[in-house]
Protein backbone atom coordinates (compact mmCIF):
# COMPACT_ATOMS: atom_id res chain seq x y z
CA UNK A 1 0.00 0.00 0.00
CA UNK A 2 1.38 3.33 -1.31
CA UNK A 3 2.37 5.45 1.39
CA UNK A 4 -0.36 8.74 2.21
CA UNK A 5 1.02 12.41 2.75
CA UNK A 6 -1.25 15.02 3.46
CA UNK A 7 -0.95 18.30 2.96
CA UNK A 8 -3.63 20.55 4.87
CA UNK A 9 -5.11 22.48 2.79
CA UNK A 10 -7.27 25.28 4.46
CA UNK A 11 -7.39 27.72 2.22
CA UNK A 12 -4.21 30.19 3.27
CA UNK A 13 -1.62 30.61 0.66
CA UNK A 14 -0.90 28.60 -2.50
CA UNK A 15 0.44 25.55 -1.60
CA UNK A 16 1.24 23.69 -4.98
CA UNK A 17 4.88 24.70 -4.49
CA UNK A 18 4.75 22.18 -1.38
CA UNK A 19 2.66 19.73 -2.90
CA UNK A 20 5.03 19.30 -6.29
CA UNK A 21 8.25 18.78 -4.03
CA UNK A 22 6.73 16.45 -2.12
CA UNK A 23 5.84 14.53 -5.48
CA UNK A 24 9.80 14.87 -6.71
CA UNK A 25 10.56 13.62 -3.39
CA UNK A 26 8.50 10.77 -2.65
CA UNK A 27 7.22 9.71 -6.09
CA UNK A 28 5.74 6.49 -5.23
CA UNK A 29 3.36 7.97 -2.30
CA UNK A 30 -0.08 9.40 -2.67
CA UNK A 31 0.46 13.12 -2.34
CA UNK A 32 -2.78 14.58 -1.07
CA UNK A 33 -3.86 18.50 -1.16
CA UNK A 34 -6.78 18.09 1.23
CA UNK A 35 -9.44 20.09 2.55
CA UNK A 36 -11.20 16.77 3.98
CA UNK A 37 -11.05 15.51 7.64
CA UNK A 38 -10.97 12.07 6.54
CA UNK A 39 -8.00 12.43 4.49
CA UNK A 40 -5.97 13.49 7.30
CA UNK A 41 -6.88 10.64 9.89
CA UNK A 42 -6.22 8.02 6.41
CA UNK A 43 -2.74 9.65 6.26
CA UNK A 44 0.85 8.14 6.97
CA UNK A 45 2.10 11.15 7.32
CA UNK A 46 0.61 15.28 7.48
CA UNK A 47 2.18 18.76 6.41
CA UNK A 48 0.74 21.27 7.91
CA UNK A 49 1.77 24.77 5.80
CA UNK A 50 0.88 28.42 6.61
CA UNK A 51 1.35 31.84 4.96
CA UNK A 52 -0.39 35.13 6.01
CA UNK A 53 -1.09 36.39 9.52
CA UNK A 54 -1.71 34.46 12.12
CA UNK A 55 -5.28 35.04 13.02
CA UNK A 56 -6.27 34.55 9.55
CA UNK A 57 -4.91 31.57 9.36
CA UNK A 58 -6.58 30.27 12.69
CA UNK A 59 -9.46 31.38 12.18
CA UNK A 60 -9.43 29.73 8.52
CA UNK A 61 -8.21 26.05 9.98
CA UNK A 62 -11.01 26.30 12.40
CA UNK A 63 -13.53 27.58 10.13
CA UNK A 64 -12.66 24.66 7.73
CA UNK A 65 -13.47 21.69 9.76
CA UNK A 66 -9.95 20.85 9.73
CA UNK A 67 -8.53 21.60 13.15
CA UNK A 68 -9.67 18.54 15.12
CA UNK A 69 -7.70 16.34 12.38
CA UNK A 70 -5.06 18.20 12.72
CA UNK A 71 -4.66 17.90 16.37
CA UNK A 72 -5.57 14.01 16.45
CA UNK A 73 -2.88 13.78 13.67
CA UNK A 74 -0.38 15.67 16.01
CA UNK A 75 -0.72 12.92 18.86
CA UNK A 76 0.48 9.77 17.14
CA UNK A 77 1.47 10.64 13.04
CA UNK A 78 4.37 12.39 11.83
CA UNK A 79 3.77 15.66 11.24
CA UNK A 80 5.91 18.25 9.97
CA UNK A 81 4.91 22.46 10.06
CA UNK A 82 6.54 25.23 7.43
CA UNK A 83 6.57 28.91 8.10
CA UNK A 84 3.40 30.22 9.95
CA UNK A 85 2.59 26.28 10.19
CA UNK A 86 5.72 26.13 12.45
CA UNK A 87 4.18 29.32 14.57
CA UNK A 88 0.67 27.61 14.77
CA UNK A 89 1.93 24.97 16.53
CA UNK A 90 2.87 26.90 19.74
CA UNK A 91 0.66 28.13 22.87
CA UNK A 92 0.36 31.80 21.52
CA UNK A 93 1.15 34.68 18.89
CA UNK A 94 1.92 38.32 19.36
CA UNK A 95 0.63 38.99 15.73
CA UNK A 96 -2.75 40.03 16.31
CA UNK A 97 -6.00 41.53 15.30
CA UNK A 98 -6.42 45.17 16.19
CA UNK A 99 -7.66 45.61 19.77
CA UNK A 100 -6.31 41.66 20.50
CA UNK A 101 -3.94 41.09 23.10
CA UNK A 102 -2.46 37.49 21.59
CA UNK A 103 -3.86 34.97 19.45
CA UNK A 104 -4.65 31.80 20.82
CA UNK A 105 -2.36 28.81 18.77
CA UNK A 106 -2.46 25.07 19.38
CA UNK A 107 -0.58 24.39 21.78
CA UNK A 108 1.21 21.62 21.40
CA UNK A 109 4.39 22.90 21.74
CA UNK A 110 5.09 25.25 25.10
CA UNK A 111 6.29 28.52 24.03
CA UNK A 112 5.08 32.08 21.88
CA UNK A 113 5.37 33.52 18.71
CA UNK A 114 7.25 37.13 19.06
CA UNK A 115 7.63 39.94 16.23
CA UNK A 116 11.43 40.85 15.24
CA UNK A 117 12.50 44.01 17.16
CA UNK A 118 15.60 45.10 15.31
CA UNK A 119 15.12 48.74 15.21
CA UNK A 120 18.72 50.18 15.26
CA UNK A 121 20.44 47.62 14.81
CA UNK A 122 22.63 47.69 11.55
CA UNK A 123 23.82 44.60 9.60
CA UNK A 124 27.97 44.13 8.47
CA UNK A 125 27.50 46.07 5.59
CA UNK A 126 26.25 48.88 7.38
CA UNK A 127 22.96 48.86 6.41
CA UNK A 128 19.62 48.59 8.53
CA UNK A 129 18.04 45.40 9.47
CA UNK A 130 14.56 45.11 7.71
CA UNK A 131 11.71 43.33 8.91
CA UNK A 132 10.32 40.79 7.20
CA UNK A 133 13.39 38.46 7.22
CA UNK A 134 13.41 37.68 4.02
CA UNK A 135 16.18 35.57 1.74
CA UNK A 136 18.69 32.98 2.64
CA UNK A 137 20.11 31.97 5.78
CA UNK A 138 22.41 29.64 7.67
CA UNK A 139 21.01 26.91 10.04
CA UNK A 140 22.94 25.80 12.95
CA UNK A 141 21.51 22.41 13.84
CA UNK A 142 21.18 22.82 17.97
CA UNK A 143 20.43 18.98 18.13
CA UNK A 144 20.85 15.77 16.01
CA UNK A 145 17.42 14.52 14.00
CA UNK A 146 16.93 12.28 11.51
CA UNK A 147 15.55 15.24 9.62
CA UNK A 148 18.75 16.81 9.69
CA UNK A 149 20.32 13.68 7.85
CA UNK A 150 22.67 14.26 4.81
CA UNK A 151 22.62 18.15 5.24
CA UNK A 152 25.44 19.71 6.68
CA UNK A 153 25.30 21.97 9.49
CA UNK A 154 25.12 25.61 8.51
CA UNK A 155 23.19 25.27 5.25
CA UNK A 156 21.75 28.07 4.02
CA UNK A 157 17.65 27.93 3.55
CA UNK A 158 15.04 30.36 2.36
CA UNK A 159 13.55 32.35 4.68
CA UNK A 160 10.38 35.19 4.36
CA UNK A 161 8.68 36.09 8.24
CA UNK A 162 8.41 39.30 10.79
CA UNK A 163 7.44 36.56 13.34
CA UNK A 164 9.36 33.64 15.04
CA UNK A 165 9.06 31.34 17.52
CA UNK A 166 10.53 31.28 21.31
CA UNK A 167 9.87 27.51 22.61
CA UNK A 168 9.90 27.63 26.41
CA UNK A 169 12.11 24.19 26.51
CA UNK A 170 15.38 23.69 25.02
CA UNK A 171 14.68 20.53 24.19
CA UNK A 172 12.32 21.93 21.44
CA UNK A 173 14.95 23.68 19.74
CA UNK A 174 16.24 22.00 16.38
CA UNK A 175 17.61 24.75 14.73
CA UNK A 176 18.62 28.21 15.14
CA UNK A 177 19.48 31.52 12.78
CA UNK A 178 20.87 35.00 13.26
CA UNK A 179 19.42 37.62 12.07
CA UNK A 180 19.94 40.27 14.45
CA UNK A 181 20.15 38.36 17.12
CA UNK A 182 19.70 34.34 17.49
CA UNK A 183 16.38 33.26 17.39
CA UNK A 184 14.70 29.52 16.83
CA UNK A 185 14.29 28.67 13.34
CA UNK A 186 13.49 25.06 13.76
CA UNK A 187 11.61 22.74 16.13
CA UNK A 188 10.47 19.42 17.33
CA UNK A 189 8.90 17.37 19.93
CA UNK A 190 8.45 13.62 19.66
CA UNK A 191 6.35 13.14 16.17
CA UNK A 192 6.39 16.41 15.33
CA UNK A 193 9.46 18.69 13.77
CA UNK A 194 8.73 22.04 11.84
CA UNK A 195 10.51 24.49 10.56
CA UNK A 196 10.49 28.87 9.77
CA UNK A 197 12.19 28.36 6.54
CA UNK A 198 10.91 26.94 3.42
CA UNK A 199 11.84 23.57 2.54
CA UNK A 200 10.36 23.77 -0.65
CA UNK A 201 12.15 26.95 -1.58
CA UNK A 202 15.40 26.11 -0.51
CA UNK A 203 16.99 23.57 -3.22
CA UNK A 204 18.39 20.72 -2.83
CA UNK A 205 18.73 20.67 0.97
CA UNK A 206 15.48 21.53 1.70
CA UNK A 207 14.04 18.84 -0.92
CA UNK A 208 16.28 16.57 1.02
CA UNK A 209 14.53 17.68 4.64
CA UNK A 210 10.90 16.66 3.06
CA UNK A 211 12.86 13.19 1.72
CA UNK A 212 13.98 12.87 5.71
CA UNK A 213 10.08 13.64 6.88
CA UNK A 214 8.74 11.10 4.29
CA UNK A 215 11.40 7.97 6.05
CA UNK A 216 11.38 9.14 9.11
CA UNK A 217 9.88 6.77 12.29
CA UNK A 218 9.71 9.00 15.59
Amino acid sequence: MAQIIAIVDYGMGNLRSVYQAFHHVAPDAKILLTQRPEEIAQAHRVVLPGQGAMPDCMKQLKDSGLLEAVLDAAKNKPLLGVCVGEQMLFDQSAETRPGSSLTPCLGLIPGEVRRFELQGQKQADGSDFKVPHMGWNQVRQDIAHPLWADIPDLTSFYFVHSYYVVPKEVKNIAGSTEYGNWFTSAVTRDNIFATQFHPEKSAEYGLRLYKNFVSWQP
